[in-house]
């Protein structure tokens, strides 16, 4: 009798040691599935929320995965590609559980930049990411290096898949213009167009470090201080503290507190979140603690 209660909690044991992965079928009919290890091995997103929404996250990868077809155009297309995407449009909806992207069916992977005609040889191959419009309409294009990017290095402010999912939370109102009307509160909108105003003006007098892209317009404005306030949300409400916290406002979400408890799960001989390749000791970590 005690010889199979040894068995059985082993095998109880082993069954809960193994990578949780959930599984749906995607617009094709193929099986897709959703593993939390590849989630919290590439998602500093995803690392640092508490077991019950990093259960909520996977949950609503699995079910955008299920909606939108991932073809690659000159690659292969993996799951950890289908993972990075489909978080790329969860991060900035997280806090809107009921989201869907009903404006798009498609996104077409590069295999790195291409041009206006979707060519990827040639010249003015310089487009990392767009929205389709026109006869392109509901399709979403994205170099596949500059998703990985994203995702590799924590210590930047850039992330082009996010960039142009916040397009896509843009256009939802029927106009891609940089007021997001239907996550914006109307008690919002007059600070944001004139926050919009204020901090463009300091880029264009070169007294910002946001990137000079988001000065192109008010929704490129929108999409570029996005992507800031989830790759590097302690370092925009150090720098622009109202501009974060009408971010805050927009999005529901405060990333600088899930990006503190990510790292405080790092261990000091892990990889840095940066993807230098070096030891977290050797890297951020005394950064790190400065800013604690």
């Amino acid at each position: 009798m005690l010889i199979v209660i040894i068995v059985v909690v082993i095998f109880f044991g082993i069954y809960l040691a193994k990578p949780k992965a959930l599984s749906k079928k995607n617009p094709a009919g193929e099986d897709i599935h959703v593993n939390d290890i590849i989630l919290a091995d590439n998602i500093a997103f995803f690392r640092g929320l508490d077991k019950g929404r990093q259960q909520q996250f996977e949950k609503e990868v699995l079910e955008f995965l299920s909606e939108v077809r991932i073809t690659g155009v000159d690659t292969t297309v993996d799951d950890l590609d289908k993972i990075l995407v489909a978080s790329s449009a969860v991060i900035p909806v997280f806090a809107f559980p009921e989201w869907k992207y009903i404006n798009l069916q498609e996104v077409l992977l590069y295999s790195d930049t291409f041009n206006s005609g979707f060519q990827t040889e040639g010249g003015d191959r310089n487009i990392m990411g767009m929205v389709g419009s026109g006869y392109m309409e509901g399709k979403m294009l994205l170099s596949k290096h500059a998703l990985h990017e994203g995702f590799k290095n924590d210590s930047d402010k850039n992330n082009t898949a996010i960039h142009e999912f916040v397009h896509l939370i843009d256009k939802a109102d029927g106009a891609t213009d940089g007021i997001p009307q239907i996550l914006l509160s109307k008690q919002y909108t007059l600070p944001w167009l004139d926050m919009t105003f204020q901090k463009m003006q300091e880029i264009l007098k070169d007294r910002s470090d946001i990137n000079p892209y988001g000065t192109t317009n008010k929704a490129e404005f929108f999409a570029v201080v996005s992507e800031y306030f989830f790759e590097r949300p302690d370092l925009l409400q150090q720098k622009h503290p109202e501009l974060f916290h009408l971010l805050q406002q927009i999005f529901k979400q405060d990333p600088e507190v899930a990006m503190r408890k990510a790292r405080e799960k790092i261990g000091r001989n892990d990889p840095c979140y940066c993807g230098s390749g070096l030891k977290y000791k050797d890297c951020h970590l005394k950064k790190d603690t400065a800013l604690k």
